[in-house]
């Protein structure tokens, strides 16, 4: 199966209130490390050293410092348009956070509206 499908059938597992996502991603040609390399750049791909795994990718549901399910699935389908097969292991997945953000001064009903929000 194809990288960005596979990607596509875990995120669509998950459950709607997921904010964090951590992949292991592996390529079977080793010989097409850097190629491979430039065409992650866009999800930013943190590589592992001397691993059997290659890259780590952190994805963000809804907000967070990670690359967005967009990104990560159009990285993947350019791995996958060019031929480079390969394979991804879930390492972590994070549920039910809640983005934090400043609200001093603010009322607790719009506190709580903006956590409702945020939660879905």
């Amino acid at each position: 199966m194809a990288l960005a499908e596979t990607f596509t059938e875990i995120v669509e597992s998950l459950p709607d209130d997921w904010t964090d996502l951590e992949l292991d991603l592996r390529i079977f040609d080793e010989r097409r490390y850097v190629e491979a390399s430039t065409l992650l750049v866009t999800c930013n791909a943190q590589p592992y050293s001397k691993r059997e795994w290659h890259w780590r990718l952190l994805v963000a549901h809804r907000f967070g410092h990670a690359a967005s399910v967009p990104a990560v699935h159009a990285a993947l389908r350019l791995l996958d348009d060019t031929g480079l097969d390969g394979e991804l292991a879930v390492r972590e997945t994070r549920t039910g956070r809640v983005e934090v953000k400043q609200m001093w001064g603010r009322p607790e009903s719009v506190r709580e509206e903006f956590r409702k929000l945020r939660a879905q």
